[in-house]
């Protein structure tokens, strides 16, 4: 996620270093509950005499699909962080949408917590505070440590050169050397 390095990018333009969503794990449950629900309601249809019954099942079965896995996982899809050399964006909600940025020039704090189900996931909420606002918090994003070291890296390019780096070599090295969760790459 990001941009591809051979690009050429024009000098003072915005860079998308990361894209960032919550740990994936969160939609665990929703998807053992449609599962568990698709099989039950297979299994109990047949049985059930014919007419608002078996109506009555398909539509339970459907409204409990609807509201214990779908709405999590677009809930989860319409949570998205992006970093890029200038600033971080964040966007939320499902039916009203939120958007924050916080400028890297503005400088801010950039505090990690993880709990011990955090720590054993690989994932951390961090916690950006400009001590003007409210707190933006990215909540259960995954390396949570290499996202605090980019962060702090970015806002030191931004207040060293009086502004952002730009292309591909404005990457801050927490970033390059990531894994396949995408963060280096495109």
């Amino acid at each position: 996620m990001g941009e591809t390095a051979d690009v050429p990018v024009p000098d003072g333009a915005e860079h998308v270093v990361a894209r960032l969503r919550r740990h994936g794990r969160i939609l665990v449950l929703p998807a053992l509950l449609l599962i568990a629900v698709a099989g039950v309601t297979a299994y109990a249809v047949p049985w059930l005499d014919d007419g608002w019954p078996r109506l009555a099942a398909i539509v339970a079965g459907s409204l409990v699909v609807v509201l214990g896995s779908l709405l999590p996982y677009l809930g989860w899809l319409s949570s998205r962080t992006t970093v890029t050399t200038r600033r971080v964006i964040v966007r939320r909600g499902l039916f009203v949408r939120v958007r924050r940025e916080l400028w890297h020039r503005s400088g801010y704090d950039v505090q990690v917590a993880r709990s011990w189900l955090q720590r054993m996931a690989g994932s951390g909420d961090v916690r950006l505070e400009t001590g003007h606002e409210v707190a933006v918090v990215i909540r259960d994003v995954p390396k949570p440590l290499q996202v605090q070291a980019a962060l702090h890296e970015l806002m030191a390019d931004a207040h060293a050169l009086g502004g952002p780096a730009v292309g591909p070599a404005a990457r801050p090295a927490a970033f390059v050397s990531t894994d396949a969760v995408g963060w280096g790459g495109r």
